[in-house]
């Protein structure tokens, strides 16, 4: 079974990518496509305050038709944030995940922010162990038969 740990060292881009809340949400939608990424923590005076994603931009800037070059992040961030650490399972984010129907969780280790994990990263990872479970059971039956 996987931890937050173990999830953040598969990541491909392991850097945490962070917006102060004064940026504009065009400035942050400029980092999310540069860093192929969907939600940006928002960080004031080095404390997690929030995040970002480009569902908050869908639905409170396009549809509310706002200019993201003139919209602050914080009038459109959620500032709940749902946060995990690098101990915790694989399985305790999906339930949060499902529970409180968010798609990305924040990875506070030693009170500092550690990381993003998206429900991407989690079902990527999920995966990985059920292939990797099918592999050597094909070994073993394989050399069962041989």
């Amino acid at each position: 079974m996987s931890n937050v740990a173990q999830i953040l060292r598969a990541k491909l881009n392991q850097a945490v990518y962070t917006v102060v809340p004064d940026a504009s949400v065009f400035e942050a939608l400029t980092i999310m496509a540069e860093k192929n990424i969907g939600a940006l923590p928002v960080v004031s005076l080095g404390q997690l305050v929030g995040i970002v994603s480009e569902r908050n931009y869908a639905r409170k800037v396009a549809l509310a038709g706002r200019a993201s070059r003139d919209t602050p992040v914080a009038d459109i961030m959620d500032e709940r944030v749902w946060r995990v650490t690098p101990h915790d399972s694989r399985e305790r984010c999906m339930a949060l995940m499902t529970e409180k129907r968010v798609r990305h969780l924040a990875v506070i280790d030693d009170g500092r922010l550690a990381g993003l994990i998206s429900i991407g990263d989690v079902v990527k990872d999920t995966i990985a162990e059920q292939q990797f479970t099918i592999d050597q059971l094909e070994r073993y039956i394989a050399g069962v038969r041989g």
